[in-house]
């Protein structure tokens, strides 16, 4: 669902360190204070930034906790690669270790929510139903790694897990890796899953053949690949709706 528009905390956003809203937080009217105003009128109530001040807790000298939310995620790029790279913030001033645990617990949290609504779907209809969790799990690694969801007789999520890690361009899973996982897991069909550091979701002529060379593998233990989904940026793309499965 979008947020409501906020002309006052998108000026705050915008607003440059000089602005008076540099001032200490606790200086703020407490209308306008991100954590109060979150309490009173719910998360969908704040900018990023201001949710990120709440994460931090308070800022640093001369600097609010908005603005340096504001600059955290100017400097990673967005929300999502400010959380990812929550652990290797040291190098950044007034962000010391308990502000990158804060960071680093709230993505956690997130993705441990999102791994609990997958499990509790009655049963895995299609691509739509993971996406979500898949792009949380795999779309800020900075190297290509591949997963895969183990899916019961009914298409339920038995588990998770990253079965291969490789570089920025590619990583390497063979078929009987895949297969001893499945029998492990009692799994009767999976869904494939890994990212291209890229951010480009075009599936490669070597995705393509590692594909094909995982169903083949698999139909001979009559485990069935339902499809394989290429994290990146944007929308996840299903191997499957492409008709390359």
């Amino acid at each position: 669902m979008p947020r409501p528009p906020h002309t006052r905390h998108t000026a705050r956003d915008s607003a440059p360190d000089t602005s008076a809203w540099s001032r200490p937080i606790h200086a703020w009217p407490e209308r306008d204070r991100p954590r109060e105003r979150l309490l009173q009128k719910g998360p969908n109530a704040l900018s990023d930034a201001e949710l990120v001040a709440v994460l931090l807790g308070n800022g640093s000298r001369g600097v609010d906790a908005v603005t340096m939310g504001r600059t955290l995620l100017a400097r990673a790029g967005g929300v999502g690669k400010l959380l990812a790279g929550a652990a290797d913030m040291d190098h950044l001033p007034g962000v010391g270790p308990v502000k990158r645990a804060r960071l680093i617990a709230a993505i956690e949290l997130a993705r441990r929510s999102l791994g609990e609504g997958l499990t509790q779907l009655p049963l895995i209809e299609g691509a739509d139903d993971c996406f979500a969790f898949l792009k949380a799990r795999l779309f800020h690694m900075k190297h290509e790694v591949i997963g895969c969801l183990f899916l019961d007789v009914r298409h339920r999520v038995i588990s998770f897990e990253i079965l291969a890690e490789g570089s920025v361009t590619s990583a390497e899973l063979y078929p009987r890796e895949l297969v001893r996982a499945c029998l492990r897991h009692h799994a009767v069909s999976v869904i494939l899953a890994h990212n291209h550091p890229s951010g480009d979701t075009t599936p490669s002529a070597d995705d393509r053949a590692m594909t094909l060379a995982m169903r083949e593998a698999l139909n001979v233990v009559e485990i069935k690949l339902l499809d394989h989904i290429v994290i990146g940026a944007g929308k996840p793309v299903s191997m499957a709706r492409l008709g390359l499965i």
